[in-house]
């Protein structure tokens, strides 16, 4: 599989499924499957039992995973794009590796 360029904290838009045109925070990855979670989206409903964290149990909404194809990078001014990579030398003579925005060419980190 292709590295992922979606990182958690950054604000992303759906593009398919049920909540297709919503944007929120990715809260969390996971890099085996390929999906992400975002903040308040794909709602999905479990059944827990009761434990000591949960001395109620019962039935609690979470968020579900996405696929990351299907969200994209939403940019400061409310557009989405697609996220490429440069290789840029810092002033010690390293490279490093920045993502970059597609559509205007603007650094992210």
């Amino acid at each position: 599989m292709s590295s992922m360029r979606i990182k958690k904290g950054d604000m992303v838009k759906i593009i398919a499924g049920k909540d297709k045109g919503s944007t929120g925070k990715v809260i969390s990855i996971n890099h085996k499957k390929g999906t992400v979670c975002v903040e308040g989206l794909n709602m999905i409903t479990k059944h827990t039992k009761p434990s000591m964290a949960n001395q109620q149990g019962g039935i609690i909404t979470v968020e579900g995973p996405i696929n990351v194809s299907n969200v994209m990078y939403v940019t400061d001014d409310g557009k989405v794009s697609r996220i490429g990579y440069t290789v840029e030398t810092d002033a010690e003579g390293k490279t490093v590796k920045k993502r970059v925005v597609k559509a205007t060419g603007k650094v992210i980190d």
